[in-house]
């Protein structure tokens, strides 16, 4: 038995309100399948389940509003789930209720095989939603069964909607063939749908929340919480970026438009390996003690159009290549202000990176989102005078600075990570 509970989405969350179940007693899910949709202060995120099986009880209503820990829904183990209902193939047929064990050969559809469609649980579903037939649809999982991502691809982009989206138009009565989408590929966004609805539909809605007020009041009761349990230390480094600009520019060339890399991208990148060079930064204080994380799951700090941020990780991002680094962050910003995020996005981070540099901020010293023991700041590219063996000259320099927990490091550790920040950007091609 696997007890689904309201997750923490950050150290500042308290309680959620359960927006929307995307799944039923009964439905099968495997692990990382999105089956509810939560609201809270900053955001509404898409909800993973990390186990497999069969979805027994919903315990908590949609709209209601309940602690991080509550008993959300059970779910029965694969194991389990095989036991309760009555035995049936092992092939999986579309429609649940199986009368008597005929093999799936009915005179109506004619070019599927004898053995049945194959289609994975979360795919069914999505098709009922759309509309689609799956018998229509090309299967490029496991012997050919069809996967949510088949369906989703056999779907036009005009009607592509975010959950969140579907959600919100159905309780304001908003026809979605009629809005324009603005999100990837088309798709339709929560932003959408508020943009779609008259001023008559805003003056009246179901719940009245100012998001923007409620999110301010989060980050001040996190931060406050920061600066009072946690010892700051702070440092700051300039760092040289004329070998790492020129040699982006030089490796720009060589990539298509939409390929290209933003400086924002290989900072990250370097971040990400000086940690794997100073792990005592990385990860969490937890029980009086700090807690290491094998893997750097890199939070970026994003602002939201409406008002205040969220800083949802790129998971692993040491391993991954510059140019999936750039994907991930754009993909990451869009999905962030269109509403989208997931919640393994956001509950993960093991340290947070802000930067201010498209502001124009020349140096920021952040305050640490617990339970992470550090944060990185970085300011603007700006030209200054650098001496470098006798010669003077003007030099494109960046400010990088951290703040870190005393309990989990000490200054010599910080500024080992600065240096290794520094030295790595000095030699942008042997970045791994």
């Amino acid at each position: 038995m696997y007890e689904f509970r309201m997750p923490s989405l950050g150290a500042d969350m308290e309680a959620g309100i359960l927006s929307k179940w995307l799944v039923q007693p009964g439905d099968r899910v495997k692990r990382g399948d999105v089956v509810a949709i939560i609201e809270t202060e900053k955001s509404d995120i898409e909800v993973e389940i990390f186990a497999s099986g069969q979805v027994e009880k919903i315990l908590v209503e949609k709209g209601q509003k309940v602690p991080v820990g509550t008993l959300l829904a059970t779910l029965a183990t694969n194991g389990e789930a095989a036991a309760a209902p009555a035995p049936a193939p092992k092939p999986v047929a579309a429609p649940p209720p199986p009368p008597t064990p005929v093999p799936v050969a009915t005179p109506a559809p004619p070019p599927p095989p004898a053995a049945g469609l194959r289609s994975s649980p979360a795919a069914r579903k999505r098709a009922r939603e759309l509309g689609i037939d799956l018998a229509a649809v090309t299967g490029s999982g496991p012997s050919g069964a069809v996967t949510l991502a088949d369906v989703e691809e056999a779907v036009p982009a005009h009607q592509h909607v975010h959950p969140v989206a579907r959600n919100m138009a159905a309780e304001l009565g908003i026809d979605l063939s009629k809005v324009t989408g603005t999100g990837i590929g088309g798709a339709v966004t929560k932003a959408d749908v508020e943009a779609a609805v008259r001023p008559a539909a805003l003056e009246e809605p179901v719940a009245p929340r100012d998001r923007a007020a409620a999110m301010r009041r989060a980050i001040a009761a996190a931060m406050a919480r920061s600066k009072r349990e946690i010892p700051h230390y702070y440092l700051a480094t300039e760092i040289d970026m004329s070998r790492a600009l020129a040699w982006l520019a030089e490796e720009n060339r060589r990539r298509s438009v939409e390929e290209r890399i933003l400086p924002a991208a290989l900072l990250l990148k370097a971040v990400a390996c000086a940690l794997r060079e100073v792990p005592g930064l990385n990860g969490f204080w937890v029980d009086g003690a700090f807690q290491p994380s094998a893997a750097v799951h890199l939070g970026v700090a994003i602002s939201l159009r409406g008002g205040g941020l969220i800083a949802p990780a790129i998971h692993d991002a040491g391993r991954k290549s510059l140019g999936e680094l750039m994907a991930d962050l754009r993909g990451l910003v869009q999905r962030t202000r269109a509403g989208s995020l997931r919640s393994s996005e956001v509950s993960d981070p093991t340290i947070t990176v802000t930067n201010l540099g498209d502001q124009g901020v020349e140096t920021v010293f952040g305050v640490i989102y617990p339970p992470q023991v550090a944060l990185v700041g970085l300011g603007t590219i700006v030209e200054r005078p650098w001496a470098k063996d006798g010669m003077l000259a003007a030099r494109p320099v960046l400010t990088a600075t951290l703040s870190a927990d005393h309990r989990a490091s000490d200054g010599h550790r910080g500024a080992t990570f600065l240096a290794a920040l520094d030295r790595l950007l000095q030699a942008p091609e042997k970045l791994p």
